[in-house]
């Protein structure tokens, strides 16, 4: 097979294994009333101890940093993140609704590098930003009655995570990707578990404890294939994939769940998908001539 075409495909099921780990949490969280904020924790310990042999391979000493307060705060806005994330399901909001909303965090990117890192803002990026959250008002309807702040947590999600990855753009001018992938897997979990101890600890049994071992299972295969469409491809073709995890995780809400989005949402979530889409294709676009002047 075609390198690019295997990288495409690594993404896609990448794309496909997430979905099934979202359809995990929203039903530990939300049909089954585990905490939250023991879930984030779980499924995030259960990832690490996944990620055992990385961490002992590279060992503590590869954590040595001129950065320690950057990768603190990348922590912390990575684990804010992953609570608002994982909250927003434990709302009762679907899986598909909750990514739609996420993919806004290119957008925020965007803004934060303009700001932040004095990055140059071209017509393309505010075209594809305003189609996006264009989408993203059509997906939250804040004018509508039902409206409630929960809506939100998707988008609180999206900021902290944008954030984060301003963070890690920063980080990786002078410092090895090993230590800033180190610093997240080894203080993810122990910050995670702060916030499961103040919402009151819970530990899983049952029915929870499998459905967890299982949504850990799914997110290593998801991050295995991540990692095979990365080594396969150049990051600038697969990346666009990637926006295909949206509608995986419309089919698996509707074949899984059995809720899907009505008529309504469509507009948002196309528009959605295509300023995300948009933005990808012209920085690829923009990526090849620098390379090329």
């Amino acid at each position: 097979m075609n390198a690019n075409l295997k990288g495409a495909a690594f993404m896609v099921l990448a794309g496909i294994c997430f979905a099934l780990a979202n359809a995990v949490t929203w039903t530990v969280t939300y049909k089954m009333g585990f905490k939250a904020q023991s879930d984030a924790f779980w499924q995030y310990a259960i990832a690490t101890v996944f990620s055992a042999p990385f961490i002992w391979r590279n060992g503590l000493a590869s954590m040595k940093t001129r950065h320690p307060v950057l990768h603190l705060v990348r922590i912390l806005l990575s684990v804010l993140g992953v609570q608002a994330f994982t909250q927003a399901f434990a709302s009762g909001m679907a899986p598909w609704h909750v990514i739609a909303l996420v993919m806004t965090s290119p957008f925020f990117v965007m803004f934060g590098a303009a700001l932040l890192l004095g990055e140059n803002v071209g017509l393309n990026r505010w075209i594809a930003a305003v189609i996006g959250f264009a989408g993203a008002m059509i997906l939250l309807r804040p004018w509508e009655s039902g409206f409630t702040l929960a809506t939100l947590l998707p988008i609180a999600a999206a900021v902290t995570w944008g954030g984060a990855s301003l963070i890690t753009k920063r980080l990786t001018k002078d410092e090895p990707q090993t230590s800033i992938t180190m610093w997240l897997l080894v203080l993810l979990t122990p910050v995670n578990l702060l916030f499961s101890l103040q919402a009151g600890f819970e530990l899983p049994s049952g029915n929870i404890l499998w459905l967890l071992l299982l949504g850990g299972a799914i997110m290593y295969f998801a991050q295995h294939f991540l990692t095979l469409a990365y080594a396969s491809a150049d990051a600038a073709y697969v990346q666009p994939f990637d926006d295909l995890k949206l509608f995986s995780n419309i089919l698996v809400s509707w074949v899984v769940l059995s809720f899907a989005p009505d008529m309504t949402y469509w507009p948002g979530i196309v528009m959605v998908f295509a300023g995300s889409a948009y933005l990808l294709w012209s920085e690829r676009g923009r990526a090849t001539s620098v390379a090329l002047a």
